[in-house]
């Protein structure tokens, strides 16, 4: 199976001078370094017995038998066998590992990988053997919590052991502590190097797979299901890792005793949080809530996460509060525009670029702009809640702007727009959300259908039409397959709902008020926004759609025009009943003689003695005599 990996180049050699004993004399040696290359011959791999069991396969003790002319060797190393999938997408995954594996080998906080090979026609990855790992050491502990200063020393390796993986554009979506290991130092080293990162895009043989990427307990709501909730990032990781805090200082798996149903419910559909211990460190009790912001856009980056962790090791518990430098580092606060401190870091201004006040994120509010557009002269080297100087044009003095109260604008566009596609495709939808724009034009979308950040020019993309919470939407009319289920109206139409959640790709959550559902029947579905059209009060055309649109806000509205137009009607005929009543009283009156009662009176009951008495105490107020009902 070697020929599945590509021809190695060779490498070049290099000449050094040899000293044997006389320095007048040194002799000219032509030496080649020795030849890396990720493949492993599988008579070369022993297997032992297997040590574990993950979502993506088994994990082996093996020795690894490695000779040449002047060597001959053999290490104990770990073998992760993965399930079995297809022989066509067996070579797409050896040449992600090829890419690769140079790449990871200089990385010190990730495992010593030896190389890949097939066996039994599983994709098998050697790699160094470790005694133990983080998982294995709590366990061992009362109560199987860790100390603080040690979870802050891991969370501060793991985090750079991350943040080297995401520098070569790789996730690794499966962070636990039983994958964190541990070396003779008790440096933490991580385990996995992505494993479901390399095997996105493959079809996997386990159908539950398919739709969540790595351990339950331990995934971010865009894991499950990512082509729909997606998409992935290194934000991905920063739940990940959170999760992993959250279990060292307590002891307890998140989640735990859950079905896999259960977690998807509380974490994707509920948007609950794992809940940490008290008596943190500022910085880390608020760096770790952020990792678990549903908005992934929202969460910290690595960076973040070591800067508070190392800040919080120097801190002491005094009299009830945490006393040193971690007390008083920069704290994420709730910000008017929608967007998480840790999201307002993400971008920083320099001088020459060009801003505009920051709008409110998934929103239909409008807010005035204090700057329309201006340009950055200069800043303030102060922390990360600084100021700039913003030159506007009409004024001839620089104004001085907090940062978190502006956004760049790059050709037009700002991170948060809603954009198209400009030659549209089928494989995924062609309206999205801007992720990041560089000043060179590069940008990353996040679109429906994609597990994974788009990437290219803004020269490809084009501004499209905007959506915001509790604004009202439907189907377009020439859509008769939609990729989501949807709710039609009696008439066949497709009903018209309120948009309650944006996913971070652009999907779009909406509800329907104006349905009247039973129990735990489902009333909210999933939209891909280049399939619909907004819906207000003013663009309905007639009244009968104003109508209808106003139905749409809630499900009472109906019956509540119905009760209203019997309540009317009943007013209405009793109204009518007591005025022609009084009519015909007084035409009564007008006809009575004076002097002659009993004549009269006999008229009058002659008059009302042949209607049913019901109607004539309804248009008279009065049955007839009691003599002439005799």
């Amino acid at each position: 199976m070697a020929e599945h990996i590509g021809a190695v180049q060779p490498v070049a050699s290099f000449d050094y001078e040899l000293y044997e004993g006389d320095p007048d004399h040194l002799r000219t040696v032509v030496a080649t370094p020795p030849l890396i290359h990720p493949w492993i011959d599988p008579v070369s791999l022993k297997l032992k017995h297997r040590i574990g069991r993950g979502p993506f396969g088994d994990v082996w003790l093996a020795t690894h038998h490695q000779s040449g002319e002047d060597f001959d060797e053999y290490h104990e190393v770990v073998v992760k066998m993965l399930h079995l999938i297809k022989e066509d997408h067996v070579q797409k995954f050896l040449n992600k590992f090829e890419e690769l594996f140079l790449k990871l080998r200089v990385l010190s906080a990730v495992c010593c990988l030896h190389g890949i090979s097939i066996i039994s026609g599983k994709i098998c990855m050697a790699m160094k053997f470790y005694e133990g790992s983080v998982g294995d050491r709590m366990a061992q502990l009362k109560g199987g919590k860790l100390p603080l200063p040690d979870v802050l020393r891991y969370g501060i390796d793991l985090a750079k052991g991350i943040q080297g993986l995401h520098s070569i554009g790789v996730l690794v979506l499966n962070l636990k502590p039983t994958n964190f290991l541990l070396n003779e130092h008790d440096q933490v080293i991580l385990g996995d190097f992505g494993i479901p990162y390399l095997l996105l895009g493959i079809p996997l043989p386990n159908i539950d797979l398919a739709f969540r990427l790595g351990t339950p307990n331990y995934m971010a709501p865009e894991q499950w299901e990512p082509e729909v909730r997606g998409p992935i990032t290194f934000e991905t990781d920063t739940w990940g890792l959170g999760c992993s805090i959250v279990e060292m200082l307590t002891g307890v798996q998140p989640w735990f005793g859950m079905s896999i149903e259960e977690i998807y419910r509380s974490v994707v559909i509920k948007q609950e949080k794992p809940q940490l211990p008290n008596g943190l460190p500022p910085a880390v009790e608020n760096v770790v809530n952020g990792c678990f912001e549903y908005d992934l856009r929202n969460r910290p980056l690595m960076a973040d996460i070591i800067r508070a962790f190392e800040s919080s090791q120097n801190s002491v518990y005094n009299d009830g509060e945490w006393i040193g430098i971690g007390s008083s580092i920069f704290l994420d606060k709730s910000n008017s525009s929608g967007y998480s401190s840790w999201f307002l870091s993400k971008d920083h201004l320099q001088v020459g670029d060009t801003v505009r006040s920051r709008k409110a994120s998934n929103t239909c509010k409008s807010k005035t702009r204090d700057v329309l557009e201006g340009t950055v002269v200069g800043l303030e080297e102060t922390d990360r809640d600084g100021f700039v100087l913003v030159r506007i044009h009409g004024m001839h003095n620089p104004k001085r702007i907090n940062v978190s109260a502006l956004e760049r604008v790059t050709s037009g566009l700002v991170v948060g727009d809603w954009v198209r596609l400009i030659e549209e495709t089928d494989k995924h939808s062609s309206v999205g959300i801007l992720h990041s724009i560089q000043r060179d034009g590069t940008v990353t979308v996040g679109f429906l259908g994609l597990e994974t950040l788009w990437r290219g020019h803004c020269s490809e993309l084009q501004m499209s039409e905007t959506y915001s919470v509790g604004q009202f939407a439907r189907l377009k009319e020439n859509v008769f397959t939609p990729r989501f289920d949807w709710p039609r109206k009696r008439g066949g139409a497709w009903a018209t709902g309120r948009i309650s959640q944006i996913l971070s790709n652009g999907c779009l959550v909406v509800s329907f008020p104006g349905r009247f559902v039973f129990g735990d029947e489902n009333n909210s579905f999933l939209a891909d926004p280049s399939k619909v059209e907004s819906v207000s009060f003013d663009s309905c055309p007639g009244i009968v759609e104003k109508y209808q649109h106003i139905e749409d806000f809630h499900w009472a509205v109906r019956p509540l025009v119905i009760t209203l137009g019997l309540f009317t009607a009943l007013k209405m005929g009793f109204f009518v009943g007591q005025n022609v009543g009084s009519r015909v009283k007084k035409g009564r009156r007008k006809n009575q003689m004076p002097g002659d009662g009993y004549s009269q009176d006999g008229q009058s009951s002659g008059n009302s003695a042949w209607l049913p008495s019901p109607v004539a105490n309804i248009l008279f107020r009065e049955g007839p005599s009691t003599a002439t009902a005799r």
